[in-house]
C-alpha cells in the first residue's frame, strides 16, 4: 500500500511554511478524534454514522495525498451507506497507515 505524503499540502502552501504547519497540526489534532468516533460507531454497528465519519476522514486522506487510501475510503463509505462493512478490514489498514504517518510528521 502506497504511503501518505505532504505533496498536496506543499502545493497548497506554495512555500508558506506557517500555512503548511498549521494545516498539518489541524490534521494531527482532528484525525485521531474522527478515527475514535468511527471505531465507536463501527463497534455499535451504527453504519450510517460510521459512513459520515469515513466521509470526514476521507478528506484528510485526500489532503495527505494517499490516493489508494482514498479509494478504499470511498468504497467503504458507500458500502456502509448500503448497510454492510465489506471494506472494513481494508479501511482499518488505511487508518493504521494514517495514524503511523501523522505521528512521524
Amino acid at each position: 500500500m502506497k504511503q501518505p505524503n505532504l505533496s498536496y499540502i506543499e502545493k497548497l502552501a506554495n512555500g508558506d511554511e506557517k500555512f503548511s504547519k498549521s494545516l498539518i497540526e489541524i490534521i494531527k489534532k482532528e484525525l485521531p478524534n474522527e478515527i475514535d468516533l468511527y471505531c465507536n460507531n463501527m463497534k455499535n454497528t451504527n453504519f450510517e454514522n460510521a459512513a459520515s465519519d469515513v466521509h470526514k476522514i476521507k478528506h484528510k486522506i485526500n489532503i495527505l495525498s494517499f490516493k489508494q487510501g482514498y479509494k478504499v475510503a470511498l468504497m467503504h463509505e458507500n458500502s456502509l451507506k448500503n448497510g454492510n462493512n465489506t471494506y472494513q478490514e481494508q479501511f482499518d489498514k488505511v487508518l493504521k497507515t494514517l495514524t503511523n504517518y501523522i505521528q512521524l510528521i
